[in-house]
């Protein structure tokens, strides 16, 4: 079966997803809806701007008029609002990599995805669920540990406050849950004790039954070196990471992500797709802090560029039910990628800002992603987003891939561009 996929979404995850699938003796062409600056150069790729993201019904009309028989829906939001389901019920013969709408209430509901571990055992922080604020800010003046307080619905991977003190605590709430600082993802919350440890994110591949996991990857969430200040979207990942050893991962997968799939078909939501599990590594073993229903960004630019394994085949086989015929062949590399912001994020920051980006001076193993990039009328290439590229790299061990990674940095060039500076810093010391 040749794939002709549409692959929706516009982020460096969509970027980098688009360039191993061209890869694929497989694949025939990838329409990306809507894409990006790096997406419009990929090989048999090509930008559809014409169709909105959102539009389910739009997305269904162009596939057909384009005979595309292979849907990747790239970001969190049309899996949690149902895109899997939409194509199974309007277009049947288009094959879906990524979960049901009730599969992804796992990343669209903290909530739901908190008491669906408790369900099963899953190792997690101790926690309680709250959908009136009086009643959360009574509980946070019973308790005596610190917490961690996270909006119930999607908020772009920026509802997670840690606050530091109880009067910050209440400040947090009254932000999500009165303030409606992110609109009704903050109907409901969750608190939860602070996990203290490693924290790590593992992407598995897996059709409901067999996982397959890329190499185990860690991200840097803070926008400042030495992970200070606000969190973001994710400024930097390397893989893999020697936070985690041969016997933690097997302890991982019998503990956490073997339970979560199984868990899942027992509940009649079976998983199909990436599944991105994030992870503290506790003196008390492992326990999950979030799942994330798709790959995850940054962490796929630094895992794909490891995957030796055909990226289509393997995801055909998710969606047939296969994956347990199938093994992973990754590389003995280890790889880097480094986030380039624009001036001002994670809070405002301007758009349309001219870039200049040198890839074809990229040594051999580094790559350019892009992310919040747009072409303009003439083909020029100017800036559209908060997080807007980044450069990741392979090398023989880990410093060699993060000095190639920066390296690539160099090759980009724009007004208020901002990296942090110790991507992997505490790996490499």
């Amino acid at each position: 079966m040749k794939l002709r996929i549409l692959l929706v979404g516009n982020g460096g995850r969509e970027h980098a997803l688009a360039w191993k699938l061209a890869q694929s003796d497989k694949v025939e062409c990838i329409h990306v809806v809507p894409g990006n600056g790096g997406t419009a150069g990929v090989p048999k790729s090509k930008n559809i701007t014409s169709v909105s993201p959102d539009d389910f019904a739009a997305l269904v009309q162009h596939a057909k008029e384009n005979s595309l028989n292979f849907l990747i829906p790239g970001p969190e939001a049309p899996l949690v609002a149902g895109i899997t389901d939409y194509f199974a019920q309007h277009a049947p013969e288009i094959k879906v990599f990524g979960p049901s709408k009730a599969a992804a209430q796992m990343e669209g509901s903290k909530t739901f995805s908190k008491d669906f571990m408790e369900r099963h055992n899953i190792p997690t922080a101790v926690y309680e669920n709250f959908s009136d604020f009086d009643a959360a800010s009574k509980y946070i003046e019973t308790i005596d540990h610190d917490v961690v307080i996270k909006a119930d619905g999607l908020a772009a991977g920026k509802g997670v406050i840690l606050p530091t003190s109880k009067a910050e605590a209440h400040e947090a709430l009254k932000s999500i849950m009165a303030d409606k600082e992110f609109g009704s993802a903050g109907n409901s919350v969750v608190i939860e004790e602070l996990l203290v440890g490693d924290e790590i994110s593992i992407l598995s591949l897996t059709d409901g039954t067999t996982i397959l996991s890329l190499p185990p990857a860690q991200d840097h969430k803070r926008i400042g070196d030495g992970d200070t200040g606000p969190n973001t979207g994710g400024m930097g990942t390397y893989a893999p990471t020697p936070l985690v050893s041969k016997a933690q991962l097997e302890e991982i997968d019998r503990t956490v992500l073997q339970p979560t799939v199984d868990g899942m078909k027992a509940e009649n939501m079976t998983f199909v797709g990436c599944l991105f599990t994030g992870l503290m590594l506790t003196k008390n073993g492992p326990k999950v802090l979030e799942y994330n229903v798709r790959f995850g960004d940054p962490e796929t630019q630094s895992c794909l560029a490891l995957l030796e394994s055909d990226l289509a085949e393997l995801m055909l086989a998710c969606c047939d039910g296969s994956l347990a015929s199938h093994t992973i062949s990754l590389s003995s590399l280890s790889a880097c990628t480094i986030v380039v912001a624009a001036g001002g994020y994670p809070g405002s920051y301007p758009k349309g800002t001219a870039m200049q980006v040198q890839a074809s001076k990229a040594d051999e193993g580094t790559f350019i992603f892009h992310a919040g990039t747009s072409l303009g009328e003439d083909g020029e290439l100017m800036t559209s987003g908060g997080r807007v590229i980044a450069a990741t790299a392979t090398g023989k061990d880990l410093r060699e891939a993060v000095d190639k990674a920066y390296k690539g940095v160099g090759l980009i060039e724009f007004e208020g561009m901002q990296y942090r500076k110790d991507i992997a810093g505490r790996a490499l010391r």
